[in-house]
């Protein structure tokens, strides 16, 4: 997947798209940064390891699009917005509403959750087994209702 990264910065290079060129450099240093955080000389990030640091920057600049909007900069979230469609295109397809939530109530079941005492742990399960196919505010907001019913 890093390979496909730079592949596209230098495609970008070439075609003279300057927002594509700066977010995949922004993701290659998010990257690099994270490699180097792991404190071992020459650590590869594997691919699960990538599209959390393409989910770390996308939830940035989801952030900063709600604070833009408040300040009024439309500007600014029209660029933020670009962005984030140019990161999308690294995550792996993104699992649809209906199987996340039969993920959900298998992951209630095996976990033996009976309240809403129980979120973490159930999110911690649904979480593992969807690895990145999922937002993590998405998946709290069914768990939650999910678990709401019992």
């Amino acid at each position: 997947m890093l390979e496909k990264i730079q592949a596209d910065v230098k495609e970008a290079l070439k075609s003279k798209d300057e927002l594509e060129v700066s977010t995949l450099r922004m993701l290659l240093a998010a990257i690099k940064n994270f490699e180097i955080s792991r404190g071992q000389a020459g650590y590869q990030a594997t691919e699960p390891e990538i599209v959390s640091q393409v989910q770390k920057e996308i939830k940035s600049r989801k952030e900063a699009i709600e604070q833009f909007k408040v300040g009024g900069r439309q500007d600014l979230v029209d660029k933020e917005t670009k962005e984030i469609k140019v990161l999308e295109k690294y995550l792996p397809e993104q699992i649809n509403e209906q199987e996340l939530r039969k993920t959900v109530t298998e992951s209630i079941s095996e976990a033996s959750a009976s309240s809403i005492s129980d979120l973490g742990r159930v999110i911690g399960l649904v979480m593992s087994k969807v690895k990145g196919r999922a937002e993590g505010s998405v998946v709290s907001q069914i768990v939650k209702e999910e678990l709401s019913k019992k």
